[in-house]
């Protein structure tokens, strides 16, 4: 009896253990990085990935950030993007602050298929080896699933899904027939690991990224490419204007530019992180939570915190399909 009740104590505390390490490990990782970047030790990621970087929806937020970031550190930059007139300013402002190549791909994934072959052939012109998947679409403001068009969750399923599944393929297939390493980011969201009330589609999106993404880091990791998970929190981006508490920023909602220089840190260190030190945090503390009460707390701070909430309260919604 004795015995059996030694193996069950050790037990339960070698897997107390491993829990504390996975909720821990992106934290301290975070850290680390940033410190090998403040003391200059960290390998210049050119020498890793080559010249070139594209990065998707990189006119606003944290693929604007995240192009400048990579700017910052030496890349030329192709900037993909659906607004011809935002390209033009921001492939201007980088190359006139960092002394960088930018070249620029106007593409609006919302079409779907259509463009793709176009898409490939302007990629094909420049020699890249860093590809940034960062082009998403949310729910602006968040509601039940029927308050959303059908042409707006086709929107988010092509831009979401389609995106990064096709470039990901394209250029992995690319990379394995020139016999050369790169590196895919595949930028998803915390609202990855539970269910998302009042943004289902969005969180579901971002759910098939996270597998997606692991998925294929264990089929290409023996080749020499690189396969990156990024899962931030809330940023004070165009995609969270729903919200004015959001769109003002604090610790735990940064800014486009803070979150980017956090995350390019991470680049060729690690296959998954949060990418941002207070998001780490936030998300060790959720793991701590059931499924079911972390699906509460996405609803209580979506209440919270989104202005218009025609669409989300019983009351309200009833109204509108008049069973009020």
């Amino acid at each position: 009896m004795y015995c059996s009740s030694q193996f069950f104590l050790s037990l339960g505390v070698i897997t107390f253990l491993y829990y504390l390490y996975e909720c821990l490990k992106s934290p301290l990782q975070l850290l680390y990085y940033q410190w090998l970047e403040i003391q200059g030790k960290a390998i210049p990621l050119t020498e890793k990935f080559g010249k070139w970087a594209a990065i998707t929806g990189s006119t606003d937020g944290i693929g604007k950030a995240y192009a400048r970031e990579l700017a910052h550190k030496g890349f030329n930059i192709v900037l993909v993007a659906r607004n011809e007139e935002k390209l033009k300013e921001t492939a201007d402002d980088i190359a006139k602050e960092f002394g960088v190549e930018v070249y620029t791909i106007k593409a609006d994934f919302s079409h779907g298929p259509a463009i793709y072959d176009k898409l490939f052939q302007d990629l094909a012109k420049k020699p890249i080896r860093l590809l940034v998947n960062n082009v998403g679409i949310g729910h602006n403001p968040p509601g039940i699933t029927p308050s959303f068009t059908a042409e707006h969750l086709w929107d988010v399923i092509y831009v979401n899904l389609g995106a990064a599944t096709q470039l990901s393929r394209h250029f992995v297939d690319l990379w394995l027939k020139q016999g050369i390493s790169g590196c895919v980011v595949n930028i998803s969201s915390m609202l990855e690991g539970q269910p998302a009330p009042y943004g289902a589609v969005y969180g579901a999106t971002k759910a098939y990224l996270r597998s997606f993404t692991t998925a294929l880091q264990h089929e290409v990791q023996s080749f020499g490419i690189t396969i990156q998970l990024l899962s931030p929190g809330a940023v004070a981006t165009k995609i969270n204007s729903y919200s004015a508490w959001c769109l003002k920023g604090n610790l735990l909602v940064p800014t486009a530019e803070v979150y980017a220089k956090w995350a390019v840190n991470t680049l060729g260190k690690c296959d998954q992180s949060t990418g941002y030190i207070w998001h780490a945090v936030h998300l060790a503390t959720m793991k701590w939570l059931p499924t079911f009460l972390r699906i509460e707390m996405v609803k209580m701070l979506v209440k919270a915190v989104t202005d218009d909430t025609t669409n989300i309260y019983e009351a309200s919604i009833r109204k509108q399909y008049g069973q009020l």
